[in-house]
């Protein structure tokens, strides 16, 4: 572990066999964990109840003389950063046990100028999703839910960068569940206002207690209050003739002010029979989660 490859190797002839395996382009990801793939799909199989798979993306940073040989990830501390990028999705019972791993995909880029920089020069909004980097959330949430083959069980669960409309419409398609975290306070209803002022209507539901650590590391306990709703939610404008409105449910978390010991927030998720949104009081920041009808 942690060793160059000669010395993993032991000998010229498994070190050169190692190099030329890894040269070898008719090999890739896929092929070498397919597997693993279906030993997860075989310990889901065995488990019952609903199956957590979770999207997010790693980065792998190296150290290289020539970093252009391997590509970068972003940017640290000002510096381009040399390594490549992984997406994965983990398959986990509800009361966290880990089943492997249900899909996954590397890549890397060849420069990297940063978001901003990017929008400078394109608007991202009008570049098909086939094209960026956010098409890996679409296509392990298939993959995922293709190998597992039990997309009522399954519930696809990612963060902001997840909140991609084309995504929900394909978790409508292929009829599973997800819950994620949205940042844009998409149309609703009629389309003249927002999922915001839809849940500004909504009277608290019930309360969720949890202990959390304030800055000095003391335990203390926080209140949350739980809204929630099924809005009709609106494809982003532009795309309201390709992508079809859906109605999902919206659960709006917010913590109960107590004094002013914390500062406050609020959160919410969206699904397909039940999608939550998050807002924060000074960013209002969305969430979304979305889950199947057949779910319990």
């Amino acid at each position: 572990m942690g060793q160059s490859i000669p010395l993993a190797c032991q000998d010229w002839a498994n070190t050169k066999a190692a190099y030329r395996f890894f040269s070898n382009e008719r090999v890739n990801e896929a092929d070498i964990l397919c597997g693993h793939f279906e030993a997860t799909r075989g310990r889901v199989t065995a488990t019952e109840g609903p199956i957590l798979v979770f999207h997010d993306t790693t980065e792998f940073s190296f150290k290289r003389e020539k970093p252009d040989l391997i590509g970068f990830t972003g940017k640290t501390a000002g510096r381009t950063q040399c390594g490549i990028l992984m997406h994965s999705s983990l398959a986990m019972t509800t009361e966290g046990l880990p089943l492997g791993l249900a899909a996954i995909k590397f890549w890397t880029r060849k420069k990297f100028k940063g978001t901003t920089a990017l929008k400078r020069k394109i608007n991202p909004t009008r570049v098909p999703i086939e094209q960026k980097e956010s098409i890996r959330w679409l296509e392990n949430l298939r993959q995922s839910t293709d190998l597992l083959d039990a997309p009522g069980r399954c519930v696809h669960i990612g963060d902001r960068e997840s909140d991609i409309y084309k995504l929900f419409c394909l978790a409508e398609e292929v009829r599973t569940h997800f819950l994620l975290r949205i940042c844009v306070d998409r149309l609703a209803g009629d389309g003249n206002h927002t999922i915001a002022d839809e849940m500004d209507e909504v009277t608290v539901k019930g309360l969720h207690r949890i202990k959390v650590k304030d800055d000095k590391g003391d335990l203390d306990e926080a209140f949350l209050e739980i809204r929630f709703r099924k809005p009709r939610i609106l494809p982003p404008i532009g795309k309201q003739t390709k992508y079809p409105a859906l109605a999902l449910t919206v659960i709006h978390v917010q913590e109960r002010r107590s004094g002013e010991r914390r500062s406050s927030g609020s959160s919410s998720p969206i699904s397909r029979s039940n999608r939550a949104r998050t807002r924060h009081r000074e960013d209002r920041m969305v969430r979304v989660e979305v889950e199947d009808r057949s779910l319990p």
